[in-house]
């Protein structure tokens, strides 16, 4: 992107910001009268907490995004299918955060959503060139539907997805300016990361109002977005290294509970985040990791794509990968007195 596109990256992330938070000033009196999450067995907050101000996050991201990309519509297209399928499974979250919706015909709806992204796709726009088409598809598909639902699953301590979204999107929004990263993707990256920035103050420990479905869900798809547009242009350890915390915990837990016969679908606290809060860490402690981590993990990725080789990006991954596993290996024993 040229010097004028990055005056317009860093006006999209301010303005973004102060619309989100300008939205959730506005409705956070209907959020407290009509959306109040009430504390679960998957919850981390003690009192009743009003949610839904992810309808600010995703209105801020989309508006403010589409503008930013309207400006320089001549290297690139508003993404409207895109826009759609986070409009249809934001409001998909909107229904189940009111009225719960059954496991099968949530999936049915998200995995709708997931779809037309992915439809639109060009064929000839391939992660692997030698694998056909519909398989890589597929396999999108799948990996896809679990990003989204893994983003939701994450959500459910205060800052959380601030610490995860945050790193990512700017990280994005760096590699797009340097030029490896489209137009679109890039001011979408920093219209998200600009909302997160909004709503964080409004969500810090602890919150006054939470994301909800209608906004982990989008967030999970708009990021998941940007990520698949990063591995499509040639970067694919960068795309795993961004997520690779959301990725290793929710996945593992998932695992360890298909394998103790869980009902996995169900609401609980036994992610390794979830489970360094029981184990005495401050949620400050718990946030302020993953953060730092979060970090470190976008370096790493940064330093994959500017040097650009297989070895690099095997250095990078297996440097990713114990630097998330020494934090879930401190979520997972009790915390020593006398650290954060």
């Amino acid at each position: 992107m040229a010097g004028w596109d990055t005056w317009l990256t860093v006006a999209a992330i301010a303005l973004a910001a102060l619309a989100c938070a300008m939205l959730i000033v506005a409705i956070m009196p209907l959020l407290a009268r009509y959306a109040l999450a009430r504390p679960n067995a998957r919850s981390s907050h003690k009192i009743p907490t009003p949610q839904g101000a992810g309808i600010a996050v995703v209105a801020a991201t989309l508006t403010v995004a589409a503008g930013a990309i309207a400006v320089v519509s001549s290297a690139a297209a508003i993404p409207a299918l895109l826009f759609g399928a986070t409009v249809l499974i934001a409001v998909v979250g909107t229904i189940d955060d009111i009225h719960p919706i059954p496991v099968l015909p949530r999936l049915l709806l998200q995995a709708i959503a997931v779809g037309i992204v992915l439809a639109v796709l060009p064929e000839n726009l391939q992660i692997l060139p030698m694998v056909p088409v519909w398989i890589e598809r597929a396999v999108l598909l799948v990996a896809a539907l679990w990003f989204v639902n893994l983003v939701n699953f994450m959500d459910g301590l205060d800052w959380m997805t601030v610490s995860e979204v945050v790193p990512i999107a700017l990280a994005l929004v760096a590699l797009g300016l340097a030029g490896f990263l489209p137009a679109d993707a890039t001011l979408i990256a920093a219209a998200l990361g600009g909302a997160m920035l909004g709503f964080a103050p409004f969500n810090r420990p602890v919150a006054k109002v939470f994301l909800g479905d209608v906004g982990s869900l989008p967030i999970g798809l708009l990021l998941g977005w940007c990520l698949l547009q990063l591995a499509l242009h040639g970067h694919v350890a960068a795309a795993l290294l961004l997520p690779l915390y959301y990725l290793a915990d929710s996945t593992l837990t998932l695992v360890r509970r298909i394998a103790k016969r869980e009902v996995f679908w169900e609401a609980h606290r036994t992610h390794f985040y979830q489970r360094a809060t029981d184990n005495g860490f401050p949620v400050i402690g718990v946030v302020g990791r993953v953060f730092g981590l979060n970090l470190l993990l976008a370096a790493l990725a940064g330093v994959s794509v500017l040097l650009g080789s297989a070895a690099v990006d095997a250095v990078a991954l297996l440097g990713g990968a114990a630097a998330v596993t020494f934090v879930l290996a401190q979520f997972g024993r009790p915390r020593r007195i006398g650290l954060g």
